[in-house]
């Protein structure tokens, strides 16, 4: 029998996989596509598997098939001629991280098993090593060859093929991986294995080049993380059909009939490349540029043709005798979409599928057997013509590079131009077509064929679980929208899921759509999103920070600015010393910095220091920070052909924390953005707390100024918080609130709602042991001596962890006493800042020394290394401490090796350092400011004072009072569950606190006591 498997797929409970990989939508979609056999995937999740053992029958030997009354259902949803059961095969892929020869080692792998019972005995195996809970492919901290042991544990016919095994980042032989043959990946047990994937960036004949994977079978899979995927590669086989004759058909070759493959070029990491830059490469430019992005300098991604021809020792065209033939394709979605000028998820390419298969058959059929002459007569012009390319691989490939797909088309412009007559205008190559707005399907179509517009209607998941007021958001029409949106009212969430919307419900172009925020964590936060939401258009998103996008439009524009190319940013350590020379001063190079950085911005006046200062950065081909907003935008306001042709580029743009803006970024806006165009801005003008940096809450508030035609929706409901923490912190923002209508509803009800505890010390170290003290309580104890003494019962109905508190505070200075008491009592912390560790005099002094002298030694280097994380650990370190340990080192320096050089360096870069263990679970200590953006489950706010809160340098410099009442808005809206102020009587109580309805309040005074159990029940 022959018949089509792709046994590579995952469930809805794999992260960035669509929430219809579940067996039904497998089920419907594989018969849609003619594919008779479908992997289950992620058996080791716990979810998972209880949905495989209540939803799958047995089958044929060691296969499954839905249970009968879900395969009616499915089957009658299916268009007639593809109305055939599909069975499934129990798999999942495991993704193990390790370490082998001082090399860290990172390996995807496919696991198999005939029955439940076996994997009952894998899972239980691997539930030893790591949480299997967490994610349908779990990250395992385990060798290869240990984790094949394990597979073979679960039963004689249990087997693991190494998947996609060129994938630079995780495979067996991808260019990251460190091994070079599958047997030294598995070591001892490597002849248990017998076949290998090929994954999407490379074909059977490129691995044909390669002698040592000829005992290795190849299989190809589609590594389907959204039904529609499924099939994208695949497996023939001609056997009985039944989990053991699959099995001996990878292990024997008899049986296997040839694969269905990608054309590599479109897989992501086909050739080598740096996405940052935009840099793709063939192997050849690679190896003369000795494997160094040349715009950037730092290392490309080495792609698969690269690693293929690193370990070929066959020429190209070579096929081995145990060859099986294979074929590339494009899906029928994605022919009909280039046919018809739309994206392939449109609903008008789901009616042209539907109507399709609903004559021709499944889509495998119609791609590569059915005859031409048929799909003439029933499919749109130019169909018959793209097939009979496809089938003769007479295709145009760009290809991918650095986890940015390739594209495959069939047909020029100029090509579709010409076929579609007047009405079609000439696109061109300059740059990518709008999408044109897919049609939904007709009411005939979809009473003719149910199923598919029931599962069509999933297309909508882009609007799937928002609120009215998000959902309103999301779906707004063209034209410009400002979105108030309150702490802890989906932001973030609202804005991917606009753009989601628009790019696979409306069509429109990912490469024109543009997302600016401001961090880079924020940044990563919005692709994940996205990558889970559109994960087949998410990597053409461009989402940057704003200083991200300057340096992009500043070497596109560097010759319009006098720059080179290549034109690199000045690291802080540069900009002193260029300022250095330019003042011929030592004194006050901070301050005089600051001040560079108002005067490039129009805030400050420093004569003609700015101009002998560019000078110098560009005498080196440098920009600073400051020149990646302010230097674009001098580009753009002085021409207006360009400022066109942007907008042209990117017609969808969507700022994040739009309050946040300063005067240059904001000039960058409205350079990109015409008043009418589809500029979207989300944020809280209650959330301003910037202005020391320059940012001017006023853009926000007279967004409607600026752009007359703009829509106003508010967000209402505040999904963090308990009750009484937005209760609360709606009354402490009133007095200075910038959204006169605020409306602000707590949506939580998951946890009992409880009182804010307000406690009130003698002075700063009393506070700090209040702090202290309250978390042991609220951990339940960490220690058999908290236990004696009273101070928990041991209970903990939160549940909390280390890393669920934060302790947020107003001014660097006051951790100092928190940190002591947190350590008198073993508590594990990191302090999370803004302030560069560089610019600490001791650390600076240790860096010095290292730079006086040459590698070397890695024991002194681990000395110094220790010697400087000791003093940077100790609650009470100072940089004398710093400075005796580089003086008592320094002479020993020489023979220093690369671990302590780079982590010095990354001091003198003014990085964040994190000297601990990274799976260490800790308490965070902050700043209010650097806790913008962050959630925790319990916050402790200390210092609630007058002089702190609101922070007062003098009586002469008093502080900007609403902005400080909005920075403790912030701190108290971190907060999920509890929340906790503390201050000393040192100084008058917060005003702020004053503010607070005493009814949602628990006060104490003096010093921290074990309370009475109802007390206790109130507090926590």
């Amino acid at each position: 029998m022959r018949f089509t498997a792709d046994l590579h797929v995952h469930s809805k409970y794999s992260r960035a996989c669509s929430r219809d990989c579940d067996l039904e939508h497998l089920a419907w979609w594989a018969a849609l596509k003619g594919v008779a056999v479908v992997g289950t995937g992620d058996f080791t999740h716990p979810a998972w598997s209880e949905d495989l053992r209540a939803q799958l029958v047995p089958a044929e030997p060691g296969l499954f098939r839905l249970r009968a009354d879900l395969e009616r259902e499915v089957l009658r949803r299916l268009p007639a001629p593809c109305r055939t059961p599909v069975r499934f095969l129990l798999s999942t892929e495991i993704s193990t991280i390790s370490k082998r020869a001082d090399r860290t080692r990172k390996v995807h792998h496919l696991l198999f098993a005939p029955d439940l019972d076996a994997v009952l005995e894998i899972t239980r195996r691997l539930g030893r090593v790591g949480n299997l809970a967490a994610d349908g492919r779990p990250i395992l901290g385990l060798d290869p060859r240990d984790l094949l042991e394990i597979t073979l544990a679960g039963g004689p016919d249990c087997h693991l093929v190494p998947a996609h095994v060129w994938t630079p980042w995780f495979s067996a032989l991808g260019s990251k991986s460190g091994f070079d043959s599958i047997e030294e990946c598995y070591l001892d047990l490597a002849g248990h294995v017998f076949a290998a994937e090929t994954g999407l960036s490379s074909d059977p004949e490129m691995n044909w080049r390669v002698s040592g994977l000829d005992r290795y079978h190849l299989v190809s899979n589609s590594d389907a993380h959204s039904p529609p995927m499924l099939g994208r590669e695949a497996t023939l086989f001609d056997t009985g059909l039944d989990y053991f004759a699959i099995l001996d058909a990878m292990r024997t070759g008899a049986g296997l009939d040839g694969t269905v493959e990608f054309f590599p070029e479109e897989g992501k990491y086909h050739l080598d490349g740096h996405r940052a830059c935009g840099v793709r490469l063939e192997p050849e430019r690679t190896r003369e540029l000795g494997g160094r992005c040349p715009e950037c300098g730092k290392p490309l991604t080495v792609g698969v043709l690269h690693r293929v021809e690193a370990l070929a020792d066959r020429p190209a065209g070579h096929r081995p005798d145990r060859g099986r033939p294979f074929r590339c394709l494009i899906s029928l979605s994605q022919v009909l979409g280039e046919l018809l000028s739309v994206g392939r998820r449109s609903k008008s390419v789901a009616e042209e599928v539907t109507g399709l298969v609903g004559r021709l058959g499944p889509e495998f059929g119609i791609l590569t057997d059915v005859p031409l002459e048929d799909v003439g007569r029933v499919g749109p012009p130019l169909l018959t013509e793209a097939l009979d390319r496809l089938r003769r691989g007479e295709v145009m490939r760009e290809a991918g590079y650095d986890g940015v797909y390739g594209t495959i088309r069939l047909f020029t412009a100029t090509e579709l131009a010409a076929a579609s007559g007047p009405m079609l205008f000439d696109l061109g190559f300059a740059e990518p077509a709008t999408l044109a707005t897919p049609a939904r399907p007709s009411a005939a179509v979809a009473a003719e064929q149910p199923g598919l517009a029931l599962f069509a209607e999933r297309e909508h998941a882009a609007l799937d679980g928002l609120d009215p007021d998000q959902r309103a958001a999301a779906c707004a029409p063209d034209g410009p929208l400002l979105i108030v949106a309150g702490p802890g009212a989906g932001k973030t969430r609202t804005l991917t899921h606009l753009l989601a919307y628009r790019v696979r419900d409306l069509g429109v172009a990912p490469d024109r759509c543009l997302a600016l925020t401001f961090t880079r964590r924020a940044c990563g936060e919005m692709r994940d999103r996205l990558q889970a939401l559109i994960p087949e258009h998410a990597d053409r998103v461009l989402v940057a920070t704003f200083h991200g996008l300057g340096l992009r439009l500043v070497r596109e524009l560097h010759g319009r600015l006098g720059l080179p190319a290549d034109v690199g940013v000045a690291d802080d350590e540069t900009r002193l010393s260029l300022l250095r020379e330019a003042t011929g001063s030592e004194d006050g190079l901070r301050r005089t910095a600051s001040r560079l950085s108002e005067a490039k911005h129009g805030r400050d006046d420093l004569g003609d220091l700015v101009a002998r200062y560019d000078a110098r950065l560009r005498e080196r081909g440098l920009v600073d920070l400051d020149d990646l907003v302010t230097l674009p935008v001098r580009a753009l306001r002085d021409d207006g052909d360009l400022v066109a042709a942007y907008r042209r580029r990117w017609s969808e743009v969507c700022v994040d924390e739009y309050q946040d803006v300063d005067a240059a970024q904001y000039q960058l806006l409205r350079l990109l953005c015409p008043t009418d165009g589809n500029v979207r801005v989300i944020g809280d003008p209650d959330q301003a707390i910037y202005g020391f940096r320059g940012a001017d809450v006023g853009f926000f508030l007279r967004f409607h100024e600026d752009f007359p035609a703009a829509r106003r929706i508010q967000l209402t409901r505040n999904y963090r918080s308990t009750p009484t923490i937005v209760r609360a912190a709606l009354q402490a923002i009133a007095p200075a609130a910038l959204v006169p209508d605020r409306a602000l509803s707590p949506v939580r009800r998951d946890v009992p709602d409880g009182p804010i505890a307000v406690h009130r010390a003698a002075g700063e170290q009393e506070e700090a042991a209040v702090i202290a003290e309250s978390i042991e309580r609220l951990l339940g104890g960490s220690s058999f001596l908290a236990l004696d003494r009273g101070e928990s019962d041991g209970s903990s109905w939160l549940q909390l962890s280390f890393s669920d508190i934060a302790v947020l505070y107003r001014t660097a200075a006051q951790a100092q006493p928190i940190a002591e008491a947190l350590a008198r009592r073993g508590f594990p912390f990191q302090r999370r800042s803004h302030e560069r560790l560089a610019d600490q005099p001791g650390v600076r002094a240790v860096v010095h020394a290292l730079r006086r002298q040459e590698a070397g030694s890695r024991t002194v280097a681990a000395a110094l290394a220790r010697a400087v994380r000791a003093a940077l650990d100790e609650a009470a370190a100072c940089d004398e401490e710093i400075v005796a340990a580089a003086e008592l080192l320094g002479p020993l320096a020489a023979d220093c090796g690369d671990d302590t050089g780079r982590f010095l360096t990354e001091l003198a870069l003014g990085a964040e350092v994190d000297t601990w263990d990274p799976r260490a679970d800790r308490i965070s200590l902050l700043t209010l400011h650097a806790a913008k953006g962050l959630e925790f489950p319990v916050v402790f706010i200390a210092g609630c004072e007058d002089g702190l809160l609101p922070l007062r340098w003098s009586r002469r410099e008093p502080a900007d009072d609403s902005e400080e009442r909005r920075l403790f808005f912030v701190g108290m809206t971190r907060a999920t569950t509890r929340l906790v102020l503390t201050s000393s009587a040192r100084r008058p109580p917060s005003p702020y606190v004053a503010d607070i309805d005493p009814a949602l309040l628990d006060v104490h005074e003096g010093p921290a006591r074990a309370p009475r159990e109802a007390r206790q029940l109130r507090l926590l």
